[in-house]
């Protein structure tokens, strides 16, 4: 058996080479050259296979030529052998006290960003969404007056809301924009301005409380206005500054929200809603006129929405000459905070209680093509032509843009189509009055004049009928007896004011055909 084994073995030899090579250690033997070292030795069975566990082990598996190039070995056999290379990259030293290189300013690359919008397209849309079922939707109709100044006036009547302001629509959206918590606890304004007469009418609409301080000298027209419309209201100093000082501490204290006319995006935002529309009332527009009411967020608004819908379009703001803010502002590139003027509070006084907010002057600066400023005589001739063609009471802010046209201070918009703003018209009745009677004397419809007759019997008779051949119309005679240095010798004197009147040339003929006339003043 022994001679057996040891001839297949020789013969495998001879076949397939020395299956283990010759190992550089003599004192290794090849476990398979004899069999009495393979029978001696532990671990091994006659098979040539380990034990595992008591078991005959597997024979290991043999690897034919043909199969050794999947196992990567077939250039080794060949005699090609590959060679890696690896490279080792020294890590940078640095030295903790290298001074800094220095850079100059034109090595560095600056990127410019864009600038955050304050105010967006999008944001006025979603006021205008917001707002569609509580505020109207107010007419821009064609204006009668457009042939006589020979361009296509529209007028924008945003004077016909409610409260007769276009404040409404800032005031609904910010009211809207409130949390519940806040529109639970409630709401505070001061003063009497159009912005505390929208805020309370819109927050009583929306069951909202609110409370109106209003300084003691307000008229009891006006207190009762406030009370119309669901407020509560308290009396509360002498000036508009006491009433905003205790209205703030009032809601500080019980937790209301001061509300005041300021530039937060969500009253801009419903502003904003007037240029949306008049670009969708009126087809083929070329410019808009926009007076400064609102702190001037009502032109900064508008303008935004125009010319994001078309830029071509030209937005011009109308101020008052008295108090240009926003003109003088451009001029020095800087928002204005005090004017140190005094203009007539009567008629501007929601211009003139706060300063140009920085938003409202950066939107201004950017979109608004031209600001021009307008007299006061403008404005309340204005006002009687809204009284005449449009049927319509306004007041001086209101009228301020068709001002602007009929002063020709807008000669560029001749043959074009132009809308105007129609903001306001809120106005107490005798002060109506009294812009009805001033325009009458500016627009040459009314003359008052003074004359002097002597104590003749029959001398005004001959006065009056003096007028009535130039047709004169009285509309009123003051008679009064007055002295330079006795009673017994005073002419008399009389203060007349008629309407058609010509000028003083008519009384010169009239000293000529009346010789105790004596004209004192026209």
């Amino acid at each position: 058996m022994g001679s057996n084994c040891s001839k297949d073995n020789l013969s495998f030899l001879k076949v397939f080479g020395e299956p283990f090579p010759a190992s550089r250690d003599p004192k290794v033997e090849n476990p398979c050259s004899t069999e009495q070292s393979i029978l001696h030795k532990p671990g091994y069975s006659s098979k040539c296979g380990p034990l595992s566990n008591g078991t005959v082990g597997r024979r290991p598996t043999l690897i034919e030529p043909e199969r050794l190039k999947d196992f990567g070995e077939e250039d080794i056999f060949n005699g090609d052998v590959k060679v890696y290379e690896k490279k080792v990259v020294e890590s940078q030293e640095f030295v903790l006290m290298e001074p800094p290189k220095t850079r100059r300013v034109s090595e560095f690359r600056i990127i410019p960003r864009s600038p955050i919008q304050y105010l967006r397209f999008e944001d006025i849309s979603a006021a205008a969404f917001r707002i569609q079922g509580e505020i109207q939707k107010t007419p821009c109709t064609y204006s009668r007056l457009s042939k006589q100044y020979g361009m296509e006036i529209y007028l924008k009547k945003e004077h016909l809301h409610y409260t007769g302001s276009v404040k409404e629509r800032g005031a609904m959206y910010l009211l809207t924009s409130l949390s519940q918590e806040q529109q639970r606890k409630g709401v505070i304004v001061a003063t009497d301005c159009n912005f505390s007469m929208a805020v309370a009418y819109h927050a009583v609409e929306l069951k909202i409380p609110v409370f109106v301080i209003m300084p003691s000298c307000c008229s009891s027209p006006r207190l009762r206005i406030y009370r119309d419309y669901g407020a509560m209201v308290i009396s509360y100093g002498s000036t508009n500054h006491d009433s905003q000082s205790h209205a703030r501490h009032l809601g500080k204290d019980n937790g209301y929200l001061y509300l005041e006319e300021d530039e937060s995006p969500a009253y801009l935002a419903g502003l904003g809603t007037v240029g949306m529309e008049i670009f969708e009332q009126v087809p083929k527009l070329d410019a808009v006129v926009v007076p400064a009411a609102g702190q001037y967020g009502l032109l900064a608004a508008t303008a935004a929405a125009i010319k994001h819908l078309d830029p071509h379009v030209s937005v011009i703001g109308i101020e008052p000459d008295t108090f240009p803010l926003l003109l003088q502002s451009l001029k020095t590139d800087t928002p204005i905070k005090d004017m140190h003027r005094n203009p007539n509070r009567k008629l501007y006084g929601d211009l003139t209680e706060r300063s140009l907010g920085v938003n409202i002057f950066q939107l201004a600066k950017k979109l608004v093509n031209k600001v021009i400023s307008v007299s006061e005589e403008d404005s309340l001739v204005a006002m009687l032509r809204f009284q005449e063609f449009e049927r319509s009471t306004v007041d001086t802010v209101g009228a301020m843009g068709l001002a602007a046209i009929l002063a020709g201070q807008i000669p560029q918009l001749k043959g074009k189509r132009v809308a105007v703003v129609v903001s306001s018209a809120n106005m107490e009745l005798e002060l109506v009055r009294q812009c009805m009677d001033r325009a009458l004397v500016l627009d040459n419809r009314v003359s008052k004049f003074s004359v002097q007759l002597g104590e003749w019997p029959g001398d005004m008779a001959k006065l009056l009928d003096f007028l009535s051949r130039e047709d004169v119309r009285l509309l009123d005679v003051c008679h009064r007896r007055h002295s330079d240095k006795s009673e017994c010798v005073s002419p008399m004197g009389d203060d007349g004011v008629a309407t058609h009147a010509k000028n003083p040339i008519t009384w010169i003929h009239c000293r000529k055909r009346i010789d105790p006339v004596r004209l004192i003043e026209w």
